[in-house]
């Protein structure tokens, strides 16, 4: 007599329902992979809030320019030809690649100028004199790439820092000047000289 193997439960019922569990997960649509736009950059030159005031302002008077001169061709077709732009904002047109003539990319580097006045982080720094373009320049690459791509820098002067900054944040301040370090060696610096003396 043959012995009766032992009934081994079926997997079937597992396999049927992971794969129900499959169909349904594939039912649902995936999201469709949009093509992003490429991450939007200020240039060194724009490193305040004053700027980026200045910037929007350009560019709503390029923008009426271009819809008067629209309006004046009577539906021709537009030349190549803008308003003289600034500085500032050639080189954020530039770095974005974007081409002034078209009004979306104006749109886009619009609604870029109005996030970054609206949320990002700001610093203030104060110097005993004005700093130069070129150390400011280097301030901003420095902020930049080690606290956040789109910090925006505010410069004060105040001269009885003598040397040194005083950094400014929304909750932190950061006393590096010289008065400061004077200050904290006071004690030490009165000793020296009270012991010079005898």
């Amino acid at each position: 007599m043959v012995p009766k193997q032992a009934e081994v439960p079926s997997a079937a019922p597992v396999l049927q329902s992971g794969a129900n569990q499959v169909s349904a997960s594939a039912q649902t649509t995936p999201p469709v992979p949009t093509k992003e736009q490429p991450k939007m950059v200020l240039p060194t030159l724009v490193f305040g809030v004053v700027e980026v005031h200045r910037l929007q302002r350009e560019l709503e008077s390029l923008e009426e320019f271009l819809q008067q001169a629209a309006l004046r061709s009577s539906g021709e077709k537009n030349t190549d030809t803008l308003p003289r732009i600034s500085r500032l904002l050639d080189a954020l047109a530039s770095e974005n690649s974007c081409n002034l003539l078209k009004k979306p990319e104006r749109e886009r580097l619009a609604q870029f100028l109005q996030t970054v006045g609206e949320s990002a982080p700001s610093i203030h720094m104060s110097f005993a004199t004005d700093p130069s373009a070129a150390f400011t320049a280097k301030i901003v690459s420095w902020l930049r790439v080690n606290i956040h791509p789109l910090v925006l820098l505010q410069i004060g002067l105040q001269p009885s820092i003598a040397a040194g900054t005083v950094i400014r944040t929304t909750n932190h301040v950061f006393d590096l000047s010289l008065r400061k370090h004077f200050d904290e060696q006071k004690a030490q610096l009165v000793s020296s000289l009270d012991g010079g003396a005898q």
